[in-house]
């Protein structure tokens, strides 16, 4: 992105950003820091924590991979959320790799083998200064911003890194923002 371009896209996430917390409950991402604590307790994520993270990403879970999950012993959830727990707040790794490892470890678990938006909630509460959230929103709001991120496989650790070069880019007014903040002006510039 040239200096104007990355102007723009800060000018337009920042309007965004503060359009969606006018808009929105300040106890909405309640469910989110409430699973993120007990990640941060535990290591991992059960299964009643994903459940959580369901409702609050608004999903559907009269799907088959919520009752082939739900069939899973606890301690096999939480034996994969905590390889993808460990991986995405590794600091040693860059944003998107970390991303990237996160997201292959909960491909072993029933509705996670592809998309990326329960995955990316569930990556996000076990590192949520460093992860963000994905969904057709962000897509959208991506390419208005003028960056391309494909539907090919990898998909969470590239978008990741998208915002990772967003977050480098940003101004000193923009220091305190997190992938998190990113995500949410993404949600918010995609669904207008």
């Amino acid at each position: 992105m040239s200096h104007s371009e990355t102007d723009r896209a800060w000018s337009l996430l920042i309007a965004a950003r503060d359009s969606y917390r006018a808009a929105t409950s300040p106890n909405y991402d309640e469910v989110l820091w409430e699973v993120s604590q007990r990640a941060e307790a535990s290591g991992s994520l059960g299964k009643a924590d994903i459940g959580a993270l369901v409702v609050w990403k608004r999903l559907s879970a009269r799907t088959r991979w919520a009752s082939a999950l739900m069939a899973l012993p606890d301690t096999q959830v939480r034996a994969a959320t905590g390889k993808a727990w460990e991986a995405v707040r590794d600091t040693s790794r860059p944003r998107a790799l970390a991303a990237q490892a996160g997201r292959a470890a909960l491909a072993t678990l029933p509705g996670f083998h592809k998309g990326d938006a329960l995955a990316s909630a569930v990556l996000t509460a076990a590192a949520p200064l460093r992860m963000a959230v994905y969904d057709s929103r962000a897509q959208r709001a991506l390419e208005t911003l003028g960056l391309t991120l494909t539907d090919d496989s990898g998909r969470y650790g590239r978008y990741m890194g998208l915002i990772d070069g967003l977050l480098t880019r940003r101004q000193s007014s923009e220091h305190e923002w997190t992938a998190r903040d990113v995500d949410i002006a993404l949600f918010w510039i995609g669904g207008a």
